[in-house]
């Protein structure tokens, strides 16, 4: 079976690309979006759940702009100078991980007071939750394409599968 750059990108270098690209960035998002909802529901832009969100929205949006950075320059040019895409899936599984980074860029620097600074507390929180579920959209889009097998486009010559067919005769 053929593989999306992107599932290539985590099965390679085992586990330090999972945990990389994969692990370190959704245990923070997560963690922002489930602290996001107890700050939305409680309304306590103070305490120790507010100050994890803050932390997580900081540290993961920067991380982002590392990874975003990164791959452009290992990953995404090459591969188009290259004219190495795997069909259209592998431009989405790619392109939407790498555009979900955006959103949670927009909280950290929000966070950090260069963007919104003048806005209420309840105007942030409304871009906060905007951004953490075009996060969730975009990371979702990323992994389903992201395992789907580009010769459902017509990609590699071989379409054989890597597993033996069983036949009961």
């Amino acid at each position: 079976m053929n593989m999306t750059h992107y599932m290539e990108l985590l099965a390679t270098n085992q586990p330090w690309n999972l945990l990389i690209f994969m692990a370190v960035p959704v245990i923070l998002a997560e963690t922002l979006a489930i602290t996001e909802l107890y700050v939305l529901f409680t309304r306590r832009n103070e305490g120790w759940v507010h100050s994890l969100n803050r932390a997580a929205g900081i540290t993961v949006g920067l991380y982002f702009i590392g990874v975003i950075i990164y791959l452009m320059n290992t990953a995404v040019l090459p591969i188009t100078k290259a004219g190495e895409w795997r069909t259209i899936i592998d431009v989405i599984a790619v392109g939407s991980y790498l555009i979900g980074g955006l959103p949670l860029i927009y909280i950290a620097l929000q966070e950090l007071d260069l963007v919104n600074s003048k806005a209420s507390d309840e105007d942030k929180r409304k871009v906060h939750a905007v951004c953490v579920a075009l996060f969730l959209v975009f990371g979702h889009i990323a992994m389903i394409a992201g395992m789907l097998d580009p010769a459902l486009l017509g990609f590699g010559a071989d379409t054989a599968t890597d597993m033996p067919m069983m036949h009961n005769h």
